[in-house]
């Protein structure tokens, strides 16, 4: 019997309008939000905290069958390729405790 998969994306993103923090906090925000609520996933800004342009998300999802976890990173990434910031960088994973 399988334990499921655990995918995680870690992502760079470039908010090229934002021209303060407080404006990079609004795409973050909403970026964070959006992948919650559409993907079901975790997600954390872990760098880039001080810089008002960049930004780094660690997402995380599970899903029960590795084509599942893999088609669910997939439609994340397009999400995130898709809107009005620069998806710079895309790092995945995906684990199982069976492997």
């Amino acid at each position: 019997m399988s334990t499921g998969y655990v995918g995680i994306l870690s992502v760079e993103l470039h908010f090229p309008e934002a021209g303060s923090l407080k404006g990079k906090r609004k795409y973050v925000r909403s970026a964070k939000a959006q992948l919650q609520q559409r993907f079901g996933a975790s997600v954390a800004e872990v760098d880039h905290h001080d810089l008002w342009q960049r930004c780094r998300l660690t997402v995380a999802c599970v899903a029960r069958g590795h084509n599942e976890l893999e088609q669910l990173l997939d439609a994340a990434e397009r999400y995130l390729a898709g809107q009005e910031w620069e998806l710079i960088r895309v790092e995945r994973e995906m684990v199982s405790l069976d492997d």
